[in-house]
């Protein structure tokens, strides 16, 4: 059989970088558990278990990535348990360690530590793509932070803002999720050395009741696998909660990527913005003359599988019992796996928007002329009366011409608004009818929008775009 005879999931076959999609492939994850085996078994050695020979860690450390996965197959065809299948095939290779490989431990010491290091280097492969989607938005956003356009309430016109603070309100949602997913990946514990229901009874058998070596086993371990401190207490799971709480951070990733692709779709709509449209690209296989926002839309498609996934994680983690039952493992299976490899999608697509998206200013500039006189109103208004008017006069006189003004182009299909005109050719704005057209200066009408944009991205993007050149100077992914 080949790959087109069986279903494959989309996320791997279709979406996924290959980066993530190795992180949580098999080679990755089993490697894992031997090298969780070694750590088990050096601390075991050094706080003076004699079982474990110095031949027995050398096979051990040789043959940590030579994984016969078909032999694998057929213990577990036997045995009905992955982890002891992986026991004995590790102990075909490294002999000397056959007798005392996963000495002490329960199944969980390798499936949950191991899971745990697969979410914290998931959370580093998210915390770069984050990084690299905020850097192309804020580029977008300082390119853009003077130019004009039209605002929107309930897709209502309303006040103008600029294009680039808009930008910048879908970059906060970003630096939002960064800071969440970097507290997670820097305080993320290890489960550690357990045992079979948490209270590291085994271990303590093995150490002749001494407590303080095993506590002094679970903090060697953690170190040897780069972490600084484990869960204080768990069962034979770590608590289950935690994935909920993993899961649940990452799919914000997902809110804030479907709220600003869902902008961007009806930007596309509206003509003032453009995603990235390869030379050969086809928007319709009907309709040739089509651009549709095919990325944007890929976006909303996935973000709204990721947005569901922690929902699984919720039910996980109430559902388990006393010190753990097995109905989490098939579920958690895919859960945690997906959701990073969904994150990692909707953020590689994303960078592919923001790396390529066009603001389209012509039509944006003709959409804030036609609605702009009807926002300067006011403005006309407070300058007719310190011009001599009556505010009630020039009120009414402005009502009447506006809704002239907005039937002629609703109703007649002109495609100006002509109320200023209106105006000059009424006598109660005769005083100042020489300087309405500057009223009519767009940049007047957007507030503190650019400065708020560059300010937001000085004090808030800049940081954590240098947070990542010095933690990538030093060679982390982070």
């Amino acid at each position: 059989m080949t790959d087109y005879d069986t279903y494959q999931h989309p996320l791997v076959g279709r979406y996924a970088a290959k980066e993530m999609r190795q992180l949580f492939g098999q080679q990755k994850r089993i490697g894992l558990w031997r090298r969780l085996w070694i750590a088990l078994a050096e601390s075991e050695q050094e706080l003076g278990l004699e079982q474990i020979t110095d031949e027995a860690l050398t096979q051990m450390r040789a043959e940590v990535d030579n994984i016969d996965f078909a032999k694998a197959a057929e213990y577990e065809k036997q045995f009905r348990h992955d982890v002891m299948a992986h026991v004995h095939t590790y102990g075909e290779v490294a002999p000397a360690a056959k007798a005392i490989i996963h000495l002490g431990a329960t199944s969980c010491y390798v499936t949950d530590n191991a899971e745990l290091v697969l979410m914290r280097e998931g959370l580093q492969l998210l915390l770069k793509r984050l990084r690299a989607v905020i850097s192309v938005f804020a580029d977008f956003a300082e390119a853009q932070a003077d130019t004009a356009c039209l605002g929107a309430t309930h897709f209502q016109v309303a006040q103008l803002t600029t294009v680039g603070k808009r930008a910048a309100c879908w970059i906060q949602d970003l630096v939002s999720d960064y800071h969440e997913l970097s507290r997670l990946e820097r305080e993320m514990p290890m489960r550690g050395v357990k045992g079979t229901t948490g209270t590291q009874g085994s271990f303590l058998e093995l150490f002749d009741g001494d407590a303080d070596k095993v506590k002094a086993l679970n903090t060697k371990v953690c170190a040897k696998m780069g972490f600084e401190k484990a869960f204080a207490v768990t069962g034979q799971t770590y608590p289950r909660k935690y994935d909920h709480q993993v899961l649940t951070t990452i799919s914000g990733i997902g809110i804030s990527a479907q709220k600003l692709a869902t902008d961007i779709r009806l930007l596309c709509g509206l003509g003032e913005l453009d995603e990235p449209f390869e030379e050969k690209q086809i928007g319709s296989s009907a309709m040739a003359y089509k651009r549709n926002p095919m990325r944007s839309e890929r976006v909303c498609s996935i973000a709204r599988y990721l947005i569901n996934l922690p929902t699984n994680a919720a039910y996980t983690a109430a559902e388990q019992w006393l010190e753990r039952t097995l109905d989490d493992s098939a579920n958690r299976r895919m859960s945690i796996p997906e959701t990073f490899l969904a994150a990692d999608v909707v953020l590689s697509i994303l960078h592919n928007i923001g790396n390529g998206l066009i603001a389209n200013k012509p039509v944006i500039a003709a959409r804030v002329k036609r609605e702009l006189p009807l926002m300067a109103t006011e403005k006309i208004i407070m300058q007719t009366v310190r011009a001599g008017g009556d505010r009630q006069e020039v009120h009414e006189a402005i009502r009447v011409h506006s809704h002239a003004a907005i039937k002629r182009m609703k109703q007649e299909g002109a495609p100006d608004n002509d109320l200023i005109d209106r105006l000059k050719g009424d006598a109660i704005f005769e005083k100042v009818k020489d300087s309405l057209d500057d009223i009519l200066d767009p940049s007047s009408f957007v507030g503190l929008a650019p400065q708020q944009t560059r300010e937001f991205i000085a004090e808030h993007v800049k940081p954590v775009l240098a947070e990542g050149e010095a933690l990538e100077g030093e060679g982390l992914q982070v």
